[in-house]
């Protein structure tokens, strides 16, 4: 079985939220269009208490800056994505309704989750891995926001799970605190064993 995996395509990634992603909204059509061709939809949702220390205001820091956090290296981003908030809901438009699970993630406040397996420090799982066993998927394909951290770190842990893995790369976009981020982000996954395609090719087939 083939699953779609949507990550974290909630309004604090528009371009208009907390953690702006450039576009972020725009793919939402294209993902709509390609659920259609999946026999299971799973989402993932940054669903942070409002005290979390990877935001940089309990540190008083700037977002962007680096700090340890419980052995843990942690960027720190604006507040974003705080449970129950409009921010943290899904993007306007976002067909919802054929979702089989919505795995809410990054909610213990001493470590992020960007990955939709796995707490950053690699100690906790989210239930994704056996959801999707015990449900046969033999194949994920990943869309959503943003390339070069939830999407990357949810597809690296995907492979790393033995999952032959699929980034549909029109179908997401990147932060880029950096410039090329996303593109150095494709390339990471790449070589890590996880195919690049196009949405063009999933509607070919």
């Amino acid at each position: 079985m083939k699953a779609l995996l949507l990550v974290d395509l909630q309004n604090d990634f528009t371009p208009d939220g907390a953690l702006p992603v450039p576009e972020g909204d725009q793919i939402v059509p294209l993902i709509n269009k390609l659920q259609k061709k999946f026999d299971l939809l799973v989402a993932t949702q940054d669903w942070h208490p409002a005290d979390h220390e990877s935001f940089a205001v309990h540190h008083n820091k700037q977002a962007g800056e680096i700090v340890m956090l419980y052995g843990v290296e942690q960027i720190l981003w604006p507040v974003h994505c705080v449970q129950n908030s409009y921010g943290a809901a899904f993007i306007d438009g976002l067909n919802t309704e054929k979702f089989a699970w919505i795995c809410q993630k990054g909610m213990n406040k001493k470590v992020d989750s960007y990955s939709g397996f796995f707490e950053n420090d690699h100690q906790q799982a989210t239930g994704m891995d056996a959801f999707l066993k015990e449900r046969g998927v033999s194949e994920i394909y990943i869309t959503g926001l943003a390339t070069d951290y939830c999407v990357k770190f949810t597809a690296l842990d995907a492979r790393s799970l033995g999952y032959p893995t699929y980034l549909i790369a029109d179908a997401t976009r990147g932060v880029n605190l950096s410039e090329g981020d996303a593109e150095k982000a494709i390339g990471e996954m790449s070589s890590a064993g996880v195919t690049v395609v196009q949405s063009s090719e999933i509607f070919s087939n």
